[in-house]
């Protein structure tokens, strides 16, 4: 093996950071104090972050910053500050989720690589494509994926230059990532914004199975399936684990340099993976990889299993055996922690003391030496000599003025000594601020600094049409009946899985040319394939697509789409990413912003903007099987025909007493919905000004055990709200009885 693979570790503090560089990582990512995906972590200042970016590349280790949340309109300006910062700092990439953040760096600030987060759902080939068109240099892949869809991902990336990361080791999820809302609606903390609140981790009313966590699955470990990646191509093995400290992050990343040196050097894999168990854990499992999804994935306790696996090894059994093995353990860990104090506590991120001595004399340069940290010297020179003054000299306060820049995160400016500058001299202002930025220049070891950059607010173009319309969902054919009852467009959402060859969706856009294609957000493999032949068949006016792969594909082929609910698009700059790059003609705006939020998106020039004011609300979506631990299932592990014969239901109650419908769509994955609708004609009210489409979605998905409405009631009532008569508000909030626009009032 010659190929490089980069082993990538999470840094969610400082000493965490410095663990990771002494275990051996290629590469750490870690977050600021803001916009990241991680706020339970300690985090970074951006002092902390130049300081850990000098140390890690005196051993040869990158830096990339996690900005993987969803911007805000309002945020807009303080990311841009903070990219003109980052430009200059030495970071080695930025990881991303917000499609506008794509459209800023690219457009701006070009110097910097951008990583496409594993909050991006990355699961097939035109995502890749899709993802290189706006400029990500490097995907993670979704979590859910086996060895057999990883490598031709990988192929796929690397025809278009772009690199591949997996997840091998950490936690999972049990839904797919960036397509959970799970926390954001049960307790207003959003996983597209770095505070999820775990909920798939909470305990639950013992399910008809017995289980009382039936949403925690165990810990991923890919320790043994190394070669099966290497053969796939990958090209970085990630680690997850911002919310652990140093102890871990060390054990994990020491374990996995030897496990890959080993293979790197013989070919051969270590057997042991005992120090894996020695720190936290849910018990392992590989089984996403192997594409053998089993109920041993899960398990019935989301705390700590390393005691436990210590209990297993040693047979220990009474009592007393119990409490050896476990204070053994237990000193195993502080030894553990010990080494790793001792083996950090030299390694310094401080900033580096910084001394200017000025001097000169009449008719010789301006000469100005930099003292660094007491070990370093550098000296510029003016290009013309000094002058008599005709009144005051050069003065300290000028001087000073000029060059207190220095004093930032990487130095700290400690004096300005001017013993050797005799007095009454003078030399232009110009000169001195060639002088700053020559030392500049040398101070960042000779790189260029890039000059901030300002960006102006972006036009607020006027909508297409004044008056707002209506759209609606329907996902059976039993409704197409609906389409005689409104001159609302109507769409029609297309499963997640397909029988291939099978020609009955592409038969009924054929038949019923005013149903236009719904694309869901997850398509994997030959899902994905067929999805395609249903664009290049049926040739559809214009589509919805949550799916950004077969985005990529309408655009491919000219066929007009606008972005689907779940793009999780909050910013008129991700707007820009979609209309610029990938020709989209309008999105509908996260269900996830409030009001405010909402307010000051400003839409591109013929873009429409939609906004949906009815539907089931989703709190997660799954590869895995919901039904295996909660109503039971015969099959020991999920097959093919799963997806598209399968129509349980069922409900779980937390322990709060809340209930949510666990459902799914026949061709569907497993999903779980809350036990309201959400139902929010405030909005139409708010904004139709700025909407041109309301949207209402029909579908039984996600009703669970809700009681079933008269949808030409619900049409009609609803497109006399859009004609501003007031009463047909209280007559849907008669009809649907348990509902709640909480997200329109929270907000991110």
């Amino acid at each position: 093996m010659t190929r490089t693979l980069e082993l990538l570790a999470p840094g969610g503090d400082v000493n965490a950071i410095k663990a990771a560089i002494v275990a051996g990582a290629n590469a750490v990512y870690c977050g600021l104090d803001t916009f990241n995906a991680r706020n339970r972590a300690a985090n970074l200042s951006f002092d902390d972050l130049t300081g850990i970016i000098k140390l890690a590349h005196k051993y040869d280790c990158k830096i990339f910053l996690t900005l993987n949340v969803v911007i805000l309109e309002h945020e807009v300006v303080g990311i841009i500050k903070l990219l003109n910062r980052l430009v200059n700092s030495g970071v080695d990439g930025i990881i991303v989720q917000d499609l506008g953040l794509f459209n800023l760096v690219k457009k701006h600030f070009p110097s910097l690589d951008i990583h496409a987060s594993t909050q991006l759902t990355t699961h097939n080939e035109g995502q890749i494509q899709f993802l290189s068109t706006v400029g990500a240099t490097r995907v993670n892949l979704s979590r859910e994926l086996n060895l057999t869809e990883i490598k031709a991902l990988t192929k796929v990336a690397h025809d278009v230059d772009v690199l591949t990361e997996v997840f091998v080791h950490g936690a999972l999820c049990i839904a797919f990532s960036g397509q959970c809302y799970s926390s954001s609606v049960s307790v207003g903390n959003s996983g597209n914004r770095g505070r999820c609140s775990q909920a798939c981790r909470d305990e639950y009313e013992p399910t008809a199975m017995g289980n009382k966590f039936p949403l925690n699955l165990k810990d991923n470990s890919a320790y043994f399936d190394l070669p099966e990646l290497v053969d796939a191509g990958v090209d970085s093995l990630k680690i997850e684990g911002r919310i652990k400290g140093a102890q871990y992050v060390h054990t994990v990343v020491d374990s996995w340099r030897k496990q890959i040196d080993t293979f790197v050097e013989t070919g051969s894999l270590l057997d042991d993976d005992s120090n894996l168990y020695k720190v936290f854990n849910r018990d392992f499992t590989n089984l996403f990889l192997k594409g053998d999804m089993k109920k041993s994935m899960f398990t019935d306790n989301p705390r700590d299993h390393s005691f436990t696996h210590a209990n297993q090894k040693n047979n220990a059994i009474s009592v007393v055996q119990i409490q050896e093995t476990q204070q053994a353990l237990a000193e195993e860990k502080n030894e553990i922690g010990l080494l790793v104090d001792e083996k950090i506590k030299y390694l310094s991120i401080a900033k580096q003391n910084l001394v200017l001595h000025f001097s000169g004399k009449l008719g010789e340069p301006l000469t100005v030496t930099a003292l660094v940290a007491d070990d370093k010297k550098i000296i510029v020179q003016s290009s013309t000599n000094l002058t008599q003054a005709s009144e005051l000299g050069l003065d300290p306060a000028v001087i000073e003025k000029r060059f207190r820049s220095f004093n930032n995160s990487e130095y700290l400016l400690k004096s300005f000594n001017y013993e050797d500058l005799d007095p009454s001299l003078n030399i232009s202002f110009r000169e001195l601020t060639s002088l700053k930025n020559e030392l500049a220049l040398l101070l960042n070891d000779s790189v260029a600094i890039i000059p901030a950059v300002e960006i102006p607010p972006l036009p607020d173009h006027a909508k297409v049409e004044e008056k707002p319309t209506m759209s609606l969902l329907i996902a059976d054919i039993k409704d197409l009946y609906l389409c005689d009852e409104t001159a609302a467009d109507v769409y029609f959402k297309l499963p997640e899985s397909f029988k291939v060859g099978d020609r009955k969706y592409i038969e009924l856009f054929l038949d019923n040319p005013r149903l236009i294609p719904w694309f869901p957000a997850v398509l994997i493999g030959k899902d994905y394939l067929e999805s395609v032949k249903v664009l290049e068949e049926v040739r559809p006016k214009r589509i919805v697509s949550n799916n950004t792969g077969i985005a990529y594909k309408a655009f491919e082929m000219g066929i007009d789409w606008v972005a689907g609910p779940f793009l999780n698009t909050t910013n008129s700059y991700a707007l820009l990413t979609l209309q610029e790059d990938l020709n989209c003609k309008g999105a509908f705006i996260s269900n996830e912003i409030n009001r405010p939020q909402i307010r000051n998106i400003k839409r591109p020039a013929n873009f429409k903007l939609f906004y949906s004011i009815y539907h089931p609300i989703l709190m997660m979506t799954s590869r895995q099987c919901f039904f295996q631990q909660t109503v039971g299932c015969k099959k020991p592990s999920i097959e093919d025909g799963c997806m598209l014969k399968c129509e349980k239901a069922t409900s779980i109650t937390n322990v709060k007493g809340i209930s949510f419908a666990v459902d799914k769509q026949k061709g569907g994955y497993p999903s779980i919905y809350n036990h309201e609708q959400f139902l929010n004609v405030e909005a139409v009210h708010d904004f139709s000004h700025l909407f041109d489409e309301f949207f209402i979605d029909l579908t039984d998905i996600g009703s669970g055990s809700k009681e079933k409405l008269d949808k030409v009631q619900l049409i009609h009532h609803f497109e006399n709200v859009l004609n501003g008569i007031e009463k047909s508000s209280v007559q849907l909030h008669k009809m649907v009885t348990v509902s709640t626009n909480a997200q329109y009032t929270q907000g991110l």
